[in-house]
């Protein structure tokens, strides 16, 4: 099970299980017929996404050097303001929201991590790993735009996608302090592994619960 950290998402999780009682039965309303597709497309954005960060977290570690290289390092999570969305929220809160909460609140992690990763792309020396980066954020883009996607064709209405390309003013309080702001580039990319993680579940659920009516209409417009 894991553990809450952060401030803002102390208050989710007080919300979340407020709500509890009422989201856990709530049913899909599929309005589109290519939902299915659309979710299938935001599931492989994940996988893609995966794959992308395994090949970036090796070389971007190496650059913030030791100990952040170590495979041993394992700090506590920095305390401070809320700096990066985290994904630790309970695990069974988290399976039993409904599919609109789950989406609004990927799609507004994803938000704000790519806000982040564009303002250290800007601070990364080393060209290629500029070029990895921004590689990882037009994917990471595409995934944002894919999950309001996902939600406008199962009937929600998709948040607000910030549009900045710097960091949230509560992100970002390393930025004075160069061990402090590698620490911050640590948990980033331990965070999106286990939002990517979580997320590709999330998809592979949806797309059992989409009626087979749905389904059936999108296979038939592919003969």
């Amino acid at each position: 099970m894991l553990l809450i950290t952060g401030g803002s998402y102390r208050v989710l999780y007080a919300t979340l299980v407020s709500l509890f009682h009422i989201v856990s039965s709530d049913a899909l309303n599929v309005t589109d017929p290519l939902a299915r597709t659309s979710i299938q497309k935001s599931y492989d954005l994940t996988k893609y996404l995966e794959h992308q960060l395994r090949s970036l977290a090796g070389p971007y570690l190496n650059y913030l050097g030791p100990p952040f290289n170590d495979p041993d390092f394992n700090p506590p999570r920095a305390g401070g303001p809320e700096t990066i969305p985290s994904a630790s929220v309970d695990f069974h809160l988290w399976r039993n929201l409904n599919d609109g909460l789950r989406l609004a609140e990927n799609h507004r992690a994803y938000s704000l991590l790519l806000c982040y990763l564009r303002s250290i792309d800007e601070e990364v020396a080393r060209t290629e790993l500029r070029r990895s980066l921004g590689r990882f954020c037009t994917s990471l883009q595409g995934l944002v735009v894919s999950i309001a996607g996902v939600m406008s064709s199962l009937g929600y209405k998709p948040p607000q996608e910030l549009v900045t390309s710097s960091p949230p003013t509560a992100m970002g309080f390393g930025r004075g302090n160069d061990f402090l702001r590698k620490m911050e580039d640590f948990w980033l990319l331990k965070e999106l592994q286990i939002w990517l993680w979580r997320s590709a579940k999330d998809f592979n659920r949806l797309k059992r619960k989409v009626p087979a009516v749905v389904a059936f209409r999108v296979e038939s417009r592919g003969l």
